[in-house]
């Protein structure tokens, strides 16, 4: 056994361990012992270079927890109005798409939605030649191409997956997507549309490489997605 000075006396060396469960284990120690509370100093954790009683560091653990609480709650309430406000926009959508009468008009009210109700004006919508509308041409939104393309075939793993996906893509993919803007776009959020995407597939690109990303929910993707679908094969 070694011994070691703590406050000019020397005491034996014990395992930390072994005290920490006979501590845990014996809750009446301290009742049994009551002086050592007022004499035991810890470390201040805030400046180091100081001491407190134990019963300040408890408090202090206490005040922590409570501050990660209160940011826990906040961002559920964060997210809770985020999600509220994306069910508004969604509605807003659908009536939107509703009111469209014309099939001609729907791409047109489309874009109009994802440009006024969710700021997604870096929108590119690709549809197949076989499921778009009759009588509308292509535009700088509006991509219509075969569906045994080649560019279009780059998407298969989204299509069987048959949901949202967000993140980075391919250079031949984005350059596809967008163009000249490509390497603006840092961030995508893709939507397959229709069952396992016959219908073809909406993109929403962002300048922020982290607005669209591989953790975020997609639930509110898809329900676009279906609304898009449903406006487009007249359902």
């Amino acid at each position: 056994m070694t011994t070691r000075p703590v406050r000019g006396v020397e005491i034996a060396e014990v395992d930390e361990a072994a005290v920490a469960s006979y501590l845990a284990a014996t809750p009446e120690f301290f009742d049994r012992h009551a002086q050592l509370l007022a004499k035991i100093r810890l470390p201040d954790a805030r400046s180091g270079t100081s001491t407190v009683s134990l019963v300040e560091r408890q408090v202090e653990v206490l005040r922590e927890r409570n501050r990660q609480l209160e940011r826990k709650v906040k961002d559920f309430v964060d997210v809770a109005r985020e999600n509220d406000a994306l069910g508004t926009r969604v509605l807003a959508m659908a009536r939107r798409l509703i009111s469209v009468r014309d099939r001609s008009a729907v791409i047109t009210a489309i874009e109009a939605a994802l440009r006024e109700d969710f700021g997604a004006g870096q929108s590119v919508l690709v549809l197949t030649a076989a499921r778009a509308p009759q009588g509308i041409v292509e535009s700088r939104f509006l991509r219509i191409i075969p569906a045994d393309a080649p560019d279009l075939r780059s998407f298969e793993t989204l299509f069987s997956a048959g949901k949202p996906r967000c993140g980075q893509l391919r250079d031949s993919q984005r350059e596809f997507l967008f163009g000249a803007d490509a390497p603006e776009v840092g961030s995508v959020a893709l939507v397959p549309l229709g069952s396992k995407g016959s219908l073809g597939l909406l993109a929403c690109g962002s300048h922020d490489s982290q607005r669209f990303n591989p953790t975020m929910s997609t639930d509110f993707l898809a329900h676009i997605g279906e609304l898009i679908a449903a406006a487009l094969s007249g359902d």
